[in-house]
């Protein structure tokens, strides 16, 4: 279980609204655009081929619109940085819905779909409330941050696995950077070792002598997407710092113990 809940960062509702949108949007036309040969290729993701990984991410869109046609739940049980301990659980029923979701219609069909019962879902509930969720229920708000995650990671083992270029929205980076490395200051509190992923986030973590002035005497540095990739699992610790993608000076600027942080 996560440390106790401290004071959570702010994200800006509407630009993570249109993020979710235009991530979606990016995913759904580049399957447009994958033949038979590339949709049976292996995602890296367990046993998903990339048709399998496509139709999760059109079940992303689609159980969120789900979500918010259900009546809302009385009071948020989950917070966004709290999020991605809970996701372990919920593997086998991810899985399952994602076979279940392929074998419903064609690709392009799924996509058009989910698109259309999203936006209207989201015109519909233009404000506050609580969903109701498997893994527990969550503020709207927080929910639509986590779709960031799930939206860009995705995006990224697609177009590894393809070797496509499918666009990520930069506000869905950003929101998704920013929330992994407020996971990891949950998980590992404390202030002797900062953490900077520019341009979007800087956090301080790890119980030790606390960092106040000048330079900090622990620091791991990384690009965005080599974070996410840490953090979920789809890289690990030494082969990113033999590749010197992580830069990480210190003697406690070591996260290996740490990583990932869901999976």
């Amino acid at each position: 279980m996560p440390p106790a809940r401290k004071k959570q960062r702010t994200y800006d509702p509407a630009k993570i609204r249109a993020a979710v949108t235009a991530q979606f949007g990016h995913v759904a036309a580049a399957v447009g655009e994958l033949g038979p040969e590339r949709l049976a290729l292996p995602s890296g993701l367990g046993e998903w081929s990339v048709a399998e990984l496509c139709a999760h991410v059109a079940w992303i869109a689609d159980s969120l619109a789900a979500g918010l046609s259900r009546p809302p739940a009385a009071v948020p049980e989950l917070t966004v940085s709290e999020w991605p301990f809970a996701t372990a659980s919920l593997a086998g029923k991810i899985s399952e819905a994602a076979r279940e979701t392929l074998t419903g219609a064609p690709l392009p069909e799924l996509y058009e779909r989910a698109a259309a019962r999203l936006a209207e879902q989201l015109a519909a509930n233009p404000g506050s409330r609580v969903l109701e969720l498997w893994i527990g229920d969550m503020t709207l708000a927080d929910f639509l941050v986590t779709r960031t995650v799930e939206l860009v990671v995705h995006t990224d083992d697609l177009n590894r696995a393809t070797g496509m270029d499918v666009p990520i929205d930069r506000q869905a980076l950003a929101a998704c950077t920013r929330l992994l490395a407020d996971a990891l200051a949950l998980k590992a509190p404390g202030g002797s070792v900062e953490v900077r992923i520019p341009p979007f986030a800087v956090v301080q973590c790890i119980e030790g002598p606390r960092h106040t002035r000048g330079t900090p005497p622990n620091v791991v540095e990384t690009d965005p997407l080599t974070w996410l990739r840490l953090a979920t699992g789809r890289t690990g610790w030494a082969e990113a710092l033999d590749a010197a993608r992580v830069r990480a000076s210190g003697e406690r600027a070591d996260l290996s113990a740490l990583l990932p942080l869901m999976s």
